[in-house]
């Protein structure tokens, strides 16, 4: 199972949550923490996720998830709501790079991504998640590419090979549905001419026994 697989079965469904997108980040600043808050507890992965509740009306949450070294556990550290999160600074609008922003109310976190498609992706994801949840004050996309957010986009491509895909499965069905329909066609003949068949023997007995 991959660790974002298992975040999703670990840490979102048991509150009826689904999650829609993560990213393993790192910080491209060290955080200055108190040295009695650090815990001693080591090194630790960390990854933003996005998940919406299932029950309606849904809620959207951005939550950053850890798992720390030695450990299966994945750990929710932070959440927030989609309606705190107040800006997203794609870093560079020319080019694909790992690093983002995410300003919120109470929080501002600058993060490296472990590539840069993961990093678009999920920027992209959301952005279309903002579009579609948050309330009147939506979040501002800064210095993000116009791929990730509308035109031909990771996601328009994606959801176009899926239809693609999907558009041959019900060509392929509907031309299989055809050959199935001809060979019962053929078969329903067959046992037509045999019935009638049976019955002309069975006149033909019957005129012989006169």
């Amino acid at each position: 199972m991959s660790a974002k697989s298992a975040i999703n079965k670990e840490v979102f469904i048991p509150h009826d949550e689904k999650m829609l997108a993560a990213v393993q980040v790192k910080r491209r600043t060290k955080k200055k923490i108190p040295f009695l808050a650090t815990g001693g507890q080591g090194d630790y992965m960390t990854f933003i996720c996005l998940s919406v509740t299932n029950k309606k009306p849904s809620f959207v949450s951005v939550t950053k998830v850890k798992q720390f070294q030695g450990s299966s556990a994945f750990i929710k550290r932070s959440q927030w709501t989609i309606d705190q999160l107040r800006q997203v600074n794609g870093i560079d609008p020319n080019k694909d790079c790992p690093e983002f922003d995410l300003m919120f109310e109470n929080a501002f976190d600058q993060w490296v991504a472990g590539s840069a498609g993961e990093k678009c992706m999920f920027i992209q994801i959301l952005h279309h998640t903002c579009q579609r949840y948050s309330s009147a004050r939506k979040p501002e996309f800064v210095n993000c590419q116009s791929k990730l957010l509308g035109g031909n986009s990771i996601l328009h491509s994606a959801a176009d090979s899926v239809t693609s895909a999907v558009q041959k499965a019900s060509q392929a069905l509907n031309e299989r549905g055809e050959r199935l329909g001809r060979a019962e066609d053929r078969t329903a003949d067959m046992m037509n001419s045999a019935e009638q068949f049976a019955v002309t023997a069975h006149k033909l007995a019957m005129k012989h026994k006169c």
